[in-house]
């Protein structure tokens, strides 16, 4: 199709099955980029990739573990055997983590960074050879407003996020001068199945969502779509002079004092 940004490129998209990520393939796909959608969980993945088919987008579903290297060079072997090498990686893959600081076991602590840190580096590590060979590549990694600020009861996502935001800056200096731009997308409170199970804890979703709608300058919280048209951005040719970026995706939230009264 005429006018589509991607057309004809190859991304790879972590943490795929679900909320932001499988935004981002189906953005992605519709920009007439080839998506691989990695996720560890095969039913989930295989239900995503098989909806976004049936939309006759290009989506494929592998399951892989990216906290565990052989997963990533397997997936990505298997992308470049399919299409060629990657020329887009969206690094989405994460989760939320809930430990007290000193109850924290050290497997505990590898699992949370090897999900929400590591998994990022074994990725860029695996694309970035191919990139700097044609000269040309767009990394994006889904960071988190918990990079900039947190809430207690979270440790240590907030340490991970923020430590993604270094491996981006590092990453944009490392490879700037091959071709490759590396940014990072900050996402605020976003409507994904763990948002919606929170939002309906107590057994009022609704009552719930509106408190919190009225704390963001916009009224609301972000729709994943929303999020993952930033990171198709990120991506395309339209961003070309942008690397080492941090851009905030929260509907204003980090914009405003603290208790801060309407």
């Amino acid at each position: 199709m005429a006018g589509m940004r991607l057309d004809g490129r190859v991304a790879v998209v972590t943490g795929g099955a679900q909320g932001i990520g499988r935004a981002c393939c189906e953005e992605l796909a519709r920009e007439g980029a080839r998506v691989a959608m990695l996720d560890r969980n095969a039913e989930a993945g295989e239900a995503a990739g098989r909806a976004l088919q049936e939309q006759k987008l290009d989506v494929l579903f592998l399951q892989a573990d990216v906290t565990r290297e052989e997963d990533v060079a397997a997936a990505f072997a298997r992308v470049e055997k399919r299409w060629g090498a990657a020329e887009i990686l969206v690094n989405n893959a994460g989760g939320n983590t809930y430990y007290d600081p000193v109850r924290m076991s050290g497997a505990d602590w590898d699992a949370a960074l090897g999900l929400n840190l590591k998994s990022a580096w074994l990725c860029a590590r695996a694309a970035l050879p191919g990139m700097t060979g044609r000269g040309a590549g767009a990394i994006v990694n889904v960071s988190s407003l918990h990079a900039r600020m947190t809430a207690r009861g979270m440790f240590p996502y907030a340490a991970a996020k923020a430590g993604l935001i270094g491996l981006t800056r590092s990453l944009a200096l490392e490879y700037g001068p091959a071709g490759v731009r590396v940014n990072a997308v900050l996402p605020g409170w976003t409507r994904t199945p763990p948002v919606e199970a929170w939002l309906g804890r107590n057994g009022h979703p609704e009552q719930e969502e509106r408190r919190l709608a009225a704390v963001h300058p916009l009224g609301r919280i972000a729709e994943a779509r929303e999020v993952a048209r930033v990171v198709v951005f990120l991506a395309s040719d339209d961003a070309a002079a942008i690397t080492g970026a941090e851009i905030v995706a929260d509907c204003g939230l980090s914009a405003k004092y603290a208790g801060q009264e309407e």
